[in-house]
């Protein structure tokens, strides 16, 4: 079963202007990519997993220390904040506001980096948002909903689709005092708030996309 519907707004998208954000890695434009290899990535991936996985928080999770390299064939020299193969690279400074602001919502593993002539580069984190939250106002927001089923449990879930444009409005109880956080049944990029996005704004970083959840 994968049943579709739209959810109207049930309020204006204005007022909820400016209050929360889906936060992600830039794109580099005009054909453009950071130069960056995991270079022993066949070291870091799970038994079983044809990748590696984002860091969780488990000092044991990799079995060695990450070594990105620049590649500049490949591309430039990394940003602030760049996504490789799904695991967000971030710089030391970016690490440091997210430290200051929420702390708890992360998870990071230091990186060696090695630049293209051998010498040593400045540090860079794997970094993932590990706090998920099902803080979504459904009704509030528009939205699309499908319906899928979760073989683990045999119930049918809803999953939340921002394909085509949406309006999201989150519950301010729920959401409480994290700054950031993962919404629950959905592909979407991690949320933050006005705290983050002023803190982000503020350090005037490179690579930072932040886009208003009101009108995705």
């Amino acid at each position: 079963m994968n049943e579709q519907t739209a959810i109207p707004v049930s309020v204006e998208t204005g007022s909820h202007q400016g209050e929360f954000f889906v936060l992600r890695s830039s794109f580099w434009g005009n054909g453009q990519f950071p130069g960056l290899e995991i270079a022993n990535e066949d070291k870091l991936i799970t038994a079983g997993m044809y990748v590696a996985a984002p860091p969780t928080g488990d000092a044991k999770q990799y079995a060695e220390r990450p070594h990105l390299v620049h590649v500049p064939e490949k591309g430039g020299m990394p940003r602030d904040f760049e996504e490789l193969g799904g695991i967000w690279v971030v710089s030391q400074a970016l690490k440091d506001v997210f430290d200051v602001v929420d702390p708890e919502a992360f998870a990071f593993a230091a990186c060696e980096f090695t630049l293209a002539d051998g010498t040593p580069g400045p540090q860079y984190y794997f970094c993932n948002v590990i706090r998920t939250l099902d803080a979504l106002d459904v009704p509030a927001s528009r939205v699309k909903v499908k319906t899928e089923h979760n073989f683990i449990t045999g119930e049918e879930e809803p999953f939340y689709s921002i394909l085509g444009g949406a309006s999201l409005v989150f519950k301010k109880d729920v959401v409480a005092g994290a700054h950031i956080f993962r919404q629950s049944h959905s592909g979407i990029d991690p949320i933050c708030d006005r705290v983050m996005f002023d803190a982000l704004t503020r350090a005037n970083l490179t690579g930072v996309e932040l886009q208003d959840a009101s009108a995705l």
